[in-house]
């Protein structure tokens, strides 16, 4: 009997991973040590911090939690700053895609991120992460900003010419992301990743009664399992209002192979690993690939194009 050949390769709009899980920006990819162990790993694509012009300490600790089912974090975008991490593209044999995060703290800073990494030809593509939700400085996140986030891709793509991407926060109305969708459909772009973490959370310490992290006042990002639901209503509502060759990277409570399966059921083509990442480390990458391969082969498909996107609804 020959076993069928499963492949879990992906195209993000042409950009061919040999691999659909990557990790995503945030977690562990700060350093020249986390950078080199993704290059390493299994791992189908690689996503830098996202950075800022000069280097950042972020904000004060503690900034990050864990619980069973989820995290917390109000990290404040602490990162080395562009130049070291296009010294490392630059400098290291790259051997799979390459995705430049960048999360400039103005419109402006971006316009100068988006520049710079366009002068470099090892840089993949660009993620423009839109939706940080734990910077102090800004009070207005630009994902929610409707004609804010139209004008500003209409000034990108003056003079981008490189892959581009924008890393979206969820969205809780359908209406928004349609409003979203057919702005996005009037450019250039490559892909969206959905969803960032869920802004504004707060877990609590019952027996300190008090708040897990410094910064905000307790307040940060959540992440983790319990974003699952939010994370697959977003990627199945894009993935029907988005022009087909936008591609989805989907990301948002991922932690089996069987969590894979559900993003690309409902319209990812990959997908980015965070809390699982910084739970489990480098190995995590490996484990998932043979747990979706496990999936398919027991649900008898060959790639994930037989079933991206076919999510049934009741009758």
């Amino acid at each position: 009997m020959i076993m069928k050949k499963i492949d879990i390769s992906a195209s993000i709009n042409g950009i061919k991973l040999p691999l659909c899980i990557m990790n995503a920006s945030g977690v562990l990819c700060s350093t020249d040590q986390d950078l080199s162990n993704l290059l390493n790993s299994s791992s189908g694509g690689i996503v830098t911090k996202s950075c800022t012009y000069k280097p950042r300490e972020g904000n004060i600790l503690p900034r990050y939690f864990e619980w069973n089912i989820g995290s917390i974090n109000s990290m404040g975008l602490p990162n080395l700053g562009i130049d070291f991490y296009i010294n490392f593209i630059e400098k290291k044999k790259i051997n799979k895609p390459i995705f430049l995060s960048i999360s400039g703290l103005s419109i402006e800073e971006n316009y100068s991120l988006v520049q710079k990494a366009n002068q470099y030809s090892k840089i993949t593509a660009i993620e423009l992460n839109l939706s940080c939700p734990n910077i102090l400085e800004k009070e207005k996140m630009l994902g929610y900003d409707f004609y804010g986030i139209s004008n500003f891709i209409e000034n990108i793509f003056k003079f981008n010419k490189k892959p581009l991407g924008i890393k979206l926060p969820p969205y809780f109305h359908e209406a928004h992301i349609k409003n979203i969708a057919l702005i996005l459909n009037q450019f250039p772009i490559f892909f969206v990743t959905c969803i960032n973490s869920l802004p504004n959370g707060l877990f609590i310490d019952i027996n300190k009664e008090s708040v897990v992290i410094r910064p905000k006042k307790g307040f940060g990002g959540i992440g983790g399992s319990i974003i699952k639901p939010f994370a697959l209503a977003n990627i199945h509502k894009f993935y029907t209002y988005l022009r087909k060759d936008i591609a989805i990277i989907g990301c948002g409570g991922i932690s089996s192979g069987k969590d894979i399966f559900e993003h690309i059921l409902c319209g990812a083509s990959a997908v980015q690993i965070g809390t699982q990442f910084m739970k489990e480390g480098i190995s995590v990458f490996e484990r998932l690939k043979k747990e979706l391969i496990f999936l398919l082969k027991k649900k008898n498909y060959s790639s994930l194009n037989s079933f991206k996107g076919k999510l049934k609804y009741l009758q």
